[in-house]
């Protein structure tokens, strides 16, 4: 498989709907179904297993480097990189349509966003609560009902889960990036 390759296949990534790597999935790899999985095993088992032809894995942010354990996961695993793109990530605070901003106490998020925007939430007094993703936790304040809480997530979540945005441009930096890497299962 290569970069151009455009073959129509399954594309596995880290997260739930909504996620920055579902969205990376979508804007990258347009011809192929998205899959999601809770973490960044079970992403790179379904390409070991076969499951789905590639992985597209957030590898480094430029606020917060190293993306780990996915970065560590991908060396044990032996997967091979085929291409990569640095990509813009837009941070907004998402809530429940009642919600106002002054109504949140606690934002939760993956914990790598939660350290891009870390400086903005503690201005705001609002406490940080790790979630499995951006995604997922756009998708858990959706159930909740709860105006007092709210997500870390991609504007483009609160369209997916109903939600409103509270405050867009979250991040602490304006150029914060991340370098997703597609990755293939090593040939025998």
């Amino acid at each position: 498989m290569t970069a151009e390759d455009e073959t129509p296949g399954r594309v596995a990534y880290q997260g739930a709907p909504g996620a920055f790597s579902h969205e990376a999935c979508l804007d990258l790899r347009p011809w192929d179904e998205a899959v999601g999985f809770e973490t960044f095993q079970g992403a790179i088992d379904a390409v070991l297993s076969g499951e789905c032809q590639c992985a597209l894995i957030p590898v480094e942010n430029s606020t917060v480097g190293v993306v780990e354990p996915a970065a560590t996961l991908v060396r044990q695993a032996g997967l091979v990189a085929v291409s990569d793109a640095w990509r813009p990530i837009r941070l907004a605070l998402l809530g429940v349509p009642e919600a106002r901003l002054s109504d949140v106490k606690t934002a939760e998020s993956h914990p790598v966003a939660l350290q891009q925007c870390s400086k903005a939430l503690n201005e705001m007094k609002i406490a940080g609560v790790e979630a499995f993703d951006t995604g997922g936790a756009a998708a858990a304040v959706a159930a909740a009902d709860d105006m007092t809480r709210a997500a870390v997530a991609p504007a483009r979540a609160a369209e997916v889960y109903g939600l409103v945005v509270l405050r867009n441009d979250l991040q602490d930096f304006s150029d914060n990036r991340t370098r997703f890497v597609l990755f293939t299962a090593p040939q025998a």
